[in-house]
């Protein structure tokens, strides 16, 4: 493949308006509640989950919905450390996608109302075109944005989807690659595609923001070594993809962004196919500081093929 030497990290500076980072006082961050409930901030230590083998010693696998008769939903075993996390509020402009696979942009506008979320229609028609613009603006040499699918998250007893308390990545270099088969449907547009620098790229919001409980915490790539990523088969009713769960390490950097707002975003890169190939470990964690009663995090991932 040939490499795109052309395409650099952005400075934050660099960024049009609409994506750059805000600086917010001390002052003003300890102030900041959610109906009455105090935000968490600063570093902190948490239980993390990571990857302790298999049950049966095959193959990594996880079903993603019922598993066939007799076979449990995945063989997966948790092994459970404390994890040292810093808060990654104040900064912001240290960290991006090119190099530590992740990125925070605040102050981004968005035309949709709370209501808004439980319908998937107006999801695509109003919020999709925003993630797309974002991603244009904001990632390195992007000409070409697909968005293919997105996920809510709510801690509300009943909901579909709940935060996700396991470290892993979303995708592997090999189901990346199959993403893009599946969804460009033309043979010859897809090697041509695949032949250029194609990523996979994340875009993280809360909905009822400032985040009180189960925020997200994200490891700095240029920390964990592939050594420490095991693919594991996410098994769908007709097809078979690939994540990478995560093997614990102390050398591990983790961060979180504490008290994320509706108006701010995580840009999480779980693949790309040049560069310096960095990808995001992530996962939900239970911070011990959150007041009892606090409402619940309820968030939306929205994932995209980013091309160029």
């Amino acid at each position: 493949m040939a490499v795109d030497t052309a395409a650099q990290p952005t400075p934050a500076h660099e960024l049009p308006s609409s994506v750059k980072p805000t600086t917010t006082t001390k002052s003003n961050l300890d102030t900041i509640t959610n109906n009455g409930f105090s935000v968490p901030r600063g570093p902190v230590t948490s239980t993390l989950q990571f990857f302790g083998g298999t049950t049966d010693g095959e193959e990594p696998y996880n079903f993603v919905e019922e598993p066939p008769a007799g076979k449990p939903q995945n063989n997966l075993t948790v092994a459970e450390h404390a994890v040292n996390i810093s808060d990654l509020r104040g900064h912001e402009a240290d960290f991006n996608i090119e190099t530590n696979a992740f990125g925070a942009l605040s102050s981004i506008p968005s035309a949709m109302s709370y209501t808004d979320w439980d319908d998937d229609a107006r999801i695509h028609h109003k919020y999709y075109p925003e993630v797309e613009q974002l991603l244009l603006n904001a990632v390195p040499g992007a000409h070409r944005v697909l968005l293919f699918d997105h996920t809510i998250r709510r801690t509300s007893p009943g909901a579909k989807r709940a935060p996700v308390n396991r470290t892993h990545i979303d995708q592997t270099a090999k189901s990346a690659a199959q993403r893009v088969r599946f969804h460009i449907t033309d043979e010859a547009e897809a090697e041509q595609l695949l032949a250029g620098r194609y990523r996979i790229i994340n875009v993280w919001r809360p909905l009822n923001g400032p985040v009180v409980a189960h925020p997200l915490a994200v490891a700095d790539s240029t920390t964990v070594p592939d050594a420490d990523l095991i693919p594991t088969h996410h098994i769908y009713p007709d097809r078979t993809g690939e994540t990478a769960a995560v093997r614990h390490s102390p050398a591990h950097r983790w961060w979180y962004w504490s008290g994320m707002q509706n108006d701010e975003r995580l840009l999480l890169q779980c693949f790309d196919s040049q560069g310096t190939g960095a990808r995001v470990p992530h996962t939900a964690f239970v911070d011990p500081r959150t007041p009892e009663g606090a409402p619940g995090r309820e968030s939306i991932e929205v994932r995209a093929l980013v091309f160029g």
